[in-house]
C-alpha cells in the first residue's frame, strides 16, 4: 500500500493533490517540520522531520517522502512523476517526447520560480508584506520571477495547459509552486495566461479536497 509522509501545510500538497487525481487509496502520515516545534525530540512530540523513526524513512528529514510497497522514494517532483508513470491515465506521459516536456516543466519550477516564490509566499505568511523590508524582499522576487514567468506565459497563450494541451502531472507539479507567488497579484495581471491557467488547475475537485483538507489542519 502506498504510504504518503507529511502535512499538509507542506510541499506535500503536490503528492496529496495527485493522489486525489488518481484516486488512489493510501494511508497518510502526518509528519511536520520539526522547526514548527518548541522541542522536537522530546518524548512526546509530534512525529516530526527530526523524529528517529521518520528519519529511517528518509535520511535527508524532508516531506514529503512515499513508501510504495517498500519503494521509498522522496523529492516531491520525483515522487509526482514517479506516481504519474506508473499509474497512467491522460496525467501521465504518453510517449517520451511528453515525458520529456513534462520532466522540463516540473524542473523548470522547481529550479526557475520556487525559490524566489516562496520569498514572497513566507513574507505575506509572516505578516511582513506591508513593511518596508517585507515589500522590499517582495520587490527583488517580483523582479527575478519577470522571465520565468513571462517564458511560462508565452508557452500557455496558445495553450490551455503545459504538456499535450491536457492537464497532466507537469501542471499540477509547476501550479504548487507558482501558488507561492499567487498573493503577488502584479505579477499574475502581467501574465494572464499563467493567471487563467493557475484558475484552471485550482478549479479541479482534487485540488479543492486537498486545500480543504490543508485548511482543516493546523497551523
Amino acid at each position: 500500500m502506498l504510504t504518503i509522509y507529511g502535512v499538509y501545510r507542506s510541499r506535500a500538497t503536490r503528492t496529496l493533490w495527485l493522489a486525489g487525481e488518481l484516486g488512489l487509496k493510501y494511508k497518510h502520515v502526518p509528519v511536520i517540520q520539526a522547526r514548527r516545534l518548541a522541542d522536537p525530540l522530546a518524548a512526546d512530540a509530534k512525529i516530526n522531520t527530526l523524529t528517529p523513526s521518520y528519519l529511517a524513512v528518509n535520511p535527508m528529514g524532508t516531506i514529503p517522502c512515499i513508501d510504495d510497497d517498500g519503494m521509498f522514494l522522496y523529492e516531491s517532483m520525483a515522487i509526482n512523476l514517479y506516481l504519474a508513470r506508473k499509474h497512467g491515465t491522460s496525467l501521465a506521459p504518453a510517449d517520451l517526447a511528453e515525458d520529456a516536456h513534462m520532466m522540463q516543466w516540473s524542473f523548470f519550477a522547481a529550479t526557475e520560480i520556487e525559490t524566489n516564490a516562496l520569498k514572497i509566499s513566507s513574507t505575506v505568511a509572516e505578516g511582513l508584506a506591508s513593511s518596508d523590508a517585507g515589500q522590499a524582499v517582495i520587490d527583488v522576487a517580483a523582479r527575478m520571477l519577470r522571465r520565468p514567468f513571462k517564458v511560462l506565459d508565452q508557452h500557455l497563450s496558445g495553450a490551455d495547459y503545459l504538456v499535450g494541451n491536457r492537464f497532466s502531472v507537469a501542471d499540477l507539479n509547476a501550479a504548487e509552486v507558482v501558488r507561492y507567488a499567487q498573493a503577488h497579484t502584479p505579477l499574475f495581471d502581467a501574465n494572464p495566461s499563467v493567471k487563467a491557467w493557475l484558475e484552471r488547475c485550482q478549479s479541479r475537485p482534487a485540488f479543492k479536497a486537498m486545500w480543504a483538507a490543508r485548511d482543516n489542519e493546523a497551523a
